[in-house]
């Protein structure tokens, strides 16, 4: 019995990619902290809970989500064939279900949150979820998983601080959440070159398949270049100090990396450098942004005061 509980929460765990919440996770509770700093103090722990079971919520639901609408195309990639739509380990109709739940508890999460943040959850959800559609019809679906995890720091930003957000920080988010999207688009380009050749032959679009997969990887350095910008434009308008620029150096050390590795190595590498090193990338982020938030420690690049 028991083992069988297991087996199903690791089959469910693994529909989702749950490992993956590493990637978004990280940046929503950086946005976190540096938005309670505003209030002078934390987030407290119910708020903390709060975002972390949106985040969690709407994750799951746009990854079930994803799943149902691309079963026949995962089902004919010998990549994906395996995955648990595609050999019946977990049925549609429990599928959906899942999907369904997940996206409930996340709107009635957002209004235990704020007012602000239930009469954006619709929206929210939207915009994750319309994702799965965009490669029947653009290249460019890339930025469309981008937004999907920009929104994230917004989210927890707007969880804190709700309607009493300032312009000063709308700008900050918003460095943010686009420092999110370039992060996104230049890892998912990399990856998307797993099945270059299964989406060229299937009509998917994507980057790849309108550049190849040779030029695709300029297009990804320079989305990484931007993240980096981006970053550290975040950090200077939020007067961070060394604390936030040292995890800034390790941060683009870890994207050259991921560069050098999708350039010098075979596929076989791809996963290494899109899960280890981003999970990294994010984990940094957040140690970082919540050590300036403590300690204040440093020289100061700039005095928003």
């Amino acid at each position: 019995m028991i083992r069988q509980v297991i087996k199903g929460v690791r089959e469910w765990s693994d529909f989702i990619k749950f490992p993956h919440t590493v990637f978004a996770l990280p940046f929503g509770l950086g946005a976190m902290v540096v938005a309670a700093r505003e209030n002078h103090g934390w987030p407290g722990i119910r708020t903390f809970l709060l975002i972390l079971a949106a985040m969690v919520t709407a994750r799951s639901c746009a990854m079930s989500f994803n799943r149902i609408v691309d079963q026949r195309y995962d089902a004919m990639n010998p990549r994906t064939a395996d995955w648990q739509l595609p050999a019946g380990r977990i049925k549609l109709s429990a599928a959906i279900t899942f999907c369904a739940a997940n996206a409930l508890a996340f709107v009635f999460i957002c209004y235990w949150i704020n007012s602000l943040c239930f009469l954006l959850s619709p929206v929210a959800l939207f915009v994750i979820c319309f994702y799965s559609f965009t490669k029947r019809f653009t290249h460019f679906s890339h930025f469309f998983l981008g937004l999907s995890l920009g929104i994230a720091p917004v989210g927890a930003w707007l969880a804190v601080r709700g309607t009493e957000v300032t312009t000063i920080e709308l700008v900050q988010m918003g460095l943010l959440a686009l420092a999110v999207v370039f992060w996104v688009v230049g890892f998912d380009v990399i990856y998307a070159l797993q099945d270059y050749e299964f989406d060229r032959t299937h009509g998917l679009k994507s980057l790849v398949v309108l550049l190849g997969p040779e030029r695709v990887l300029d297009v990804s350095f320079v989305s990484h270049i931007v993240m980096i910008l981006l970053l550290a434009a975040f950090g200077v308008l939020c007067g961070f100090r060394l604390g936030y620029f040292g995890g800034w150096v390790i941060i683009s050390c870890c994207l050259f990396m991921e560069h050098w590795i999708a350039r010098h190595r075979s596929k076989n590498w791809i996963q290494t450098a899109f899960f280890k090193l981003n999970a990294l990338i994010s984990t940094v982020f957040f140690v970082s942004t919540l050590a300036e938030v403590v300690f204040r420690g440093g020289f100061r690049l700039w005095d928003p005061n």
